[in-house]
């Protein structure tokens, strides 16, 4: 598991705790879940914010590759599992989260991973990436759509209520500004007022977004030339490649 390294959670740590401090109180808000589970935890930052916003118990599973010391929430919390293959906990939680999980699981397994999302908990909070994101292990990068209709395959409602309100602010980093959606049953929403009227308020046919930011990577010239670079040079590092971009344009 090469592609997480000390180097992979020191970059991201900083957009987890940001974007988590955002939306997790916006979440907490609709669902009021009182234990979470976080399936692809990573070093578990987001299932610490739940437990700061409010959620007594929180679970985080992820592969055996993450480091035990730098989890963020404890050890004890943290069970490790192969995403791929079936996930079952034998109990259920008030709320799952999985985000930009998805995209790493391969389009093989992909119902499989859905199933185990939907085993443990009425709601879901789910993010992963769309077609041409990019990003370290993304092997079934799809439009929500690909993901709503699996979730419907069980009788789960997307719920685009988060998107709305996060989309313009910078603390949110983009990739969850533009995939992140709830999916609940039926039962789970009329149970939840807050969440009743979120689903009223949430637009139909539109799940298909690209964030400005995201559009603006891959419309600069400068960055296509790079990725150019990067694939024309095996073992080639990003820095080797700006350098030589840098001697190009002399």
């Amino acid at each position: 598991m090469a592609l997480y390294t000390d180097d992979f959670y020191d970059h991201h740590e900083a957009t987890w705790h940001s974007s988590a401090s955002v939306l997790v109180p916006i979440v907490q808000e609709l669902v009021d879940a009182a234990s979470v589970l976080d399936v692809g935890c990573g070093t578990g930052t987001w299932a610490a914010h739940f437990a700061a916003c409010g959620a007594k118990e929180v679970v985080g599973v992820d592969g055996d590759y993450v480091d035990r010391a730098r989890l963020k929430i404890p050890e004890e919390q943290f069970q490790a599992h192969d995403l791929r293959q079936p996930l079952d906990l034998g109990r259920r939680f008030d709320l799952v989260i999985s985000l930009e999980v998805g995209e790493h699981i391969p389009e093989s397994d992909a119902g499989t991973f859905v199933q185990s999302l939907v085993r443990h908990a009425e709601v879901v909070f789910f993010s992963a990436a769309i077609p041409f994101q990019g990003g370290r292990g993304h092997v079934n990068e799809q439009w929500p759509a690909y993901w709503a209709e699996r979730f419907a395959r069980h009788d789960y409602r997307a719920i685009d209520c988060l998107r709305p309100v996060v989309w313009n602010d910078e603390r949110v980093k983009w990739w969850y500004s533009q995939n992140g959606l709830l999916y609940a049953t039926p039962a789970a929403i009329a149970a939840r007022p807050a969440l009743a009227r979120a689903m009223e308020r949430s637009p139909e046919g539109a799940l298909a977004l690209v964030h400005p930011d995201k559009y603006r990577r891959h419309a600069d010239p400068e960055r296509l030339r790079l990725g150019r670079l990067l694939k024309a040079l095996p073992g080639a590092s990003r820095n080797d490649a700006a350098r030589l971009l840098k001697k190009l344009r002399r």
